[in-house]
């Protein structure tokens, strides 16, 4: 009762429902982009080729592609690129501000710091843009080189050439440049961050798909249940392992260890004192957020298709790379259950600085209890976070995996499977928490209620 009355006290508010209608208008514009075909592709035969693709080992990267690309992939859509060039400069960034002194100053140094690092993201981005786009271009051109099964006398690209490649370039930076300005104005003037909510809608496009499979599935074509393929006792069983997945990423996303900081009595100015006050310092049980699992995918998937393209398929490496590249695949899912675990702590071990906030608390006069300051307070966080990473870990890591087993051994599509965990369920409960947090706090800050009767919701910082 209080959830949907938290929802229809958001209208009430004029600030809070323009915003709103901000984030749902720039969303449909990116949409529309995502749905504009490369001029020059034959998109037709682009999804006679994906179809065959997605037959072999290999064909796990294109339905990564298409979480992704929100339907852009089988018409190659001027926005197929969407997001994700700017996404992966702010990751990029992000990681060497870790190792490089210039950048790590700039994100020190306040307000103007981050404005120059946000420039530069930018540039990054464009750079980004064109080298995807002109690979994009080349391989549309040439799809027999990368293995890919063209149908005889038909081709992707009707003129191909370095017009097409120039033009492809052109169209797909650009529009992955707006989409970029669309996601900017979403967390100026709209509901949430830009960027996560326009990878959210991508995914969920796929949703009214997933349903229809689902129904044929479970219900047969044009609702003769003589066609269904499988049984009502395994759509009933599968509803509900799906609310238990929920639920259980949902205590992820929003799991954290409170680790309690007191503040030391201090003067003010009039001869007021403050004095000891208790906080606390929430660690995230999942720091990494979806970082593992999209870099794990990819580093699986691009170098298996390499190598099978370079050694015959009568070879044993060919045999290997391929076993590998196979997602139901015990070598594969062994192989990927370990990147996903080396990513985890990788990234934290990269953005967690434990001397960083040691000598903050030092500045401020805090101290953790029972931990002198100073190097005992670095050692202690950094035991901590590592014993809260592994449990994290493990946690994605069932998470990540659920798909892939479901597809493996319940032969279901992967539309469908992708909803059941995956960095689509993470992303989707993450952005959804987050964006529903910020709503609250607009409620309750002009006195509504907001959408629990008991606490309130606790959003997910990054991606």
């Amino acid at each position: 009762m209080s959830m949907s009355k938290g929802f229809s006290n958001v209208f009430r508010i004029p600030e809070l429902r323009k915003k709103i209608f901000i984030t749902l208008g720039l969303v449909f514009v990116c949409r529309l982009v995502s749905q504009i075909p490369t001029p020059g592709v034959d998109w037709t035969v682009l999804n006679e080729i994906i179809s065959n693709f997605k037959q072999s080992p290999q064909g796990g990267l294109l339905d990564w592609f298409e979480v992704f690309s929100g339907g852009a992939l089988g018409q190659c859509a001027i926005g197929f690129l969407s997001i994700w060039p700017y996404i992966s400069a702010q990751i990029v960034i992000q990681l060497l501000s870790s190792v490089i002194p210039a950048l790590e100053k700039l994100k020190k140094e306040g307000e103007n710091g981050r404005q120059q690092l946000a420039q530069i993201t930018r540039y990054l981005t464009i750079v980004l843009c064109v080298v995807q786009a002109w690979g994009i271009a080349t391989a549309l051109s040439h799809p027999a080189a990368l293995g890919l099964p063209v149908p005889a006398g038909k081709a992707i690209v009707v003129n191909p050439g370095i017009g097409f490649n120039i033009m492809t370039v052109i169209g797909m930076t650009a529009a992955s440049l707006f989409v970029m300005w669309i996601a900017d104005q979403i967390t100026t003037f709209g509901i949430g961050n830009g960027a996560s909510l326009i990878i959210m809608i991508n995914i969920t496009s796929r949703l009214p798909q997933a349903l229809f499979q689902a129904w044929e599935r479970y219900f047969g074509v044009g609702g003769d249940s003589a066609n269904a393929q499988a049984s009502y006792a395994e759509l009933v069983i599968l509803i509900c392992f799906f609310l238990l997945v929920v639920m259980g990423t949902v205590m992820l996303v929003q799991g954290v260890r409170k680790v309690t900081i007191h503040s030391t009595r201090r003067s003010v100015g009039g001869g007021s004192t403050y004095g000891m006050q208790q906080t606390y310092m929430p660690l995230r049980v999942s720091y990494a957020g979806v970082m593992p699992i999209i870099f794990a995918q990819p580093l699986i998937q691009i170098p298996c298709a390499v190598v099978m393209k370079l050694f015959p398929s009568t070879s044993a490496v060919y045999r290997y790379a391929n076993d590998i590249a196979n997602s139901y695949g015990p070598l594969h899912l062994t192989i990927y259950a370990v990147l996903i675990l080396f990513f985890t702590f990788f990234w934290v071990a990269t953005q967690f600085n434990a001397v960083e906030i040691s000598e903050n608390l030092k500045k401020e006069g805090s101290y953790l209890p029972g931990i002198r300051p100073g190097r005992a307070t670095v050692e202690y966080l950094d035991d901590l976070m590592t014993k809260i990473t592994l449990i994290g870990g493990f946690g994605l890591l069932v998470i990540a995996l659920i798909p892939m087993l479901l597809m493996g051994g319940l032969d279901i599509p992967w539309p469908i499977a992708s909803f059941f965990g995956g960095t689509s369920l993470l992303i989707i409960v993450g952005v959804a928490l987050d964006t529903l947090r910020i709503m609250e706090s607009h409620l309750l800050v002009r006195k509504y209620e907001g959408f629990l009767s008991h606490g309130s919701l606790r959003g997910r910082s990054g991606m």
